[in-house]
C-alpha cells in the first residue's frame, strides 16, 4: 500500500479502481506558493503523442478517471493529477486554496514533470480549471477538452456565509455518506452505476489531512468565476463533450461554450449524465482520441 493513501483503499473491488490506486505516484513540486514543496499526487501511463492531462471535478481525485485513463493511455501518453487542495495531494497549512493558486500549482507540476504542451481535459470544475490554465498559460496547452464543464455561469455564492463554526459544519455535511450518495446518483443517468466501489472512490480523499481547511478556503475564495467574457481569447482547438441527461449542470451551457469558443466542436453523449468519463468511458475516450489524432 502507498503510505500516504488511506487504509480504506484495501476495500476497493472494481478492477479499474484497484489498478489506478496501484499506479498512483507522488512528487514534490516546488512553487511560489510556499517555501516547501507540495507533495503532488498523479498517475502517468502510456506513451507517444501529445501528452493528455486530466483534471478532476470538485471535491474529487484522480480516481475519477479510473475508467477513462487506461483507455486513453492505450494509445497516448496520459497524465492525471490531483489539483491543489483536492484529492490526495498534500494540503500545506500555509497555502490558501484558490483558483489562482490551483493554476500556479498546476503550471509548476506541468513545468516539472511534463515540460511540453498538453491536451488538457477538464471535467466539471476541472473544466473551469482547464479553461483558467489555458487562458493563463496558453504556451502550455495545445488543445482543450471540456467534459460537462463548469465555468460559464456563476457558481453558488455560499462562501460569504462560511463563518466559524458554520464553515466546519457546512463542509462536514458534505462528508455524510447519504449526501455523497445522493450527489452521485444525480451525476449518473444510469444510477445502477452508483456502486459501493464508486461511492468509496468518491470519498477516499476525505480521509486526507487538511481536507476541511482546504475545502473551506477554496469555497471562501469564491471558486471559479464565469469565463464567458474571456472564452473568445481561447485560440486552441476545443472539444466539448456533454451528457444529454446532465442533472448537475444541466445542458444549456454546452451550446453556449460552443458559440463562445471560436475553434470548438460540441458532441453530445446520449443517455448520459454529468460524468461521461465514468458512465460511458469507451465513447468518451473514442471522441477524445479522434479529436487529438
Amino acid at each position: 500500500m502507498v503510505q500516504f493513501l488511506p487504509s480504506k483503499i484495501q476495500q476497493l473491488t472494481e478492477s479499474t479502481s484497484v489498478a489506478l490506486i496501484q499506479a498512483i505516484a507522488r512528487h514534490p513540486i516546488l512553487t511560489p506558493l510556499s517555501q516547501q514543496p507540495i507533495a503532488t499526487t498523479y498517475v502517468h501511463q502510456g506513451k507517444g503523442g501529445t501528452p493528455i492531462l486530466l483534471l478532476h471535478g470538485f471535491d474529487s481525485s484522480v480516481l475519477e478517471f479510473r475508467r477513462l485513463l487506461p483507455l486513453l493511455a492505450a494509445q497516448n501518453d496520459t497524465w492525471a493529477v490531483d489539483m491543489l487542495g483536492f484529492g490526495f495531494t498534500e494540503r500545506l497549512a500555509e497555502v490558501v486554496v484558490s483558483p489562482k493558486a490551483i493554476a500556479t500549482h498546476l503550471y509548476y507540476f506541468w513545468k516539472t514533470l511534463i515540460q511540453t504542451p498538453v491536451i488538457v481535459v477538464g471535467a466539471s470544475m476541472g473544466g473551469a480549471a482547464a479553461i483558467d490554465f489555458t487562458l493563463t498559460y496558453p504556451q502550455a496547452v495545445e488543445k482543450l477538452v471540456l467534459i460537462d464543464s463548469a465555468g460559464f455561469t456563476n457558481p453558488p455564492s455560499i462562501g460569504k456565509f462560511l463563518v466559524p463554526p458554520l464553515d466546519y459544519l457546512a463542509v462536514e455535511f458534505l462528508r455524510r455518506p447519504k449526501v455523497r450518495e445522493r450527489i452521485s446518483q444525480n451525476a449518473y443517468c444510469d444510477r445502477t452505476l452508483v456502486s459501493t466501489d464508486a461511492l468509496l472512490c468518491a470519498a477516499l480523499h476525505l480521509e486526507m489531512s487538511g481536507w476541511h481547511r482546504a475545502l473551506i478556503t477554496f469555497t471562501k475564495s469564491g471558486g471559479y468565476r464565469p469565463f464567458r467574457d474571456k472564452l473568445t481569447q481561447i485560440q486552441q482547438p476545443t472539444l466539448i463533450l456533454w451528457g444529454d441527461k446532465d442533472r448537475i449542470l444541466g445542458t444549456r451551457d454546452a451550446e453556449k461554450f460552443q458559440k463562445a469558443i471560436t475553434k470548438s466542436k460540441l458532441i453530445w453523449i446520449e443517455n448520459c449524465g454529468h460524468v461521461p468519463h465514468l458512465e460511458q468511458p469507451q465513447t468518451t475516450a473514442r471522441h477524445i482520441l479522434e479529436f487529438i489524432h
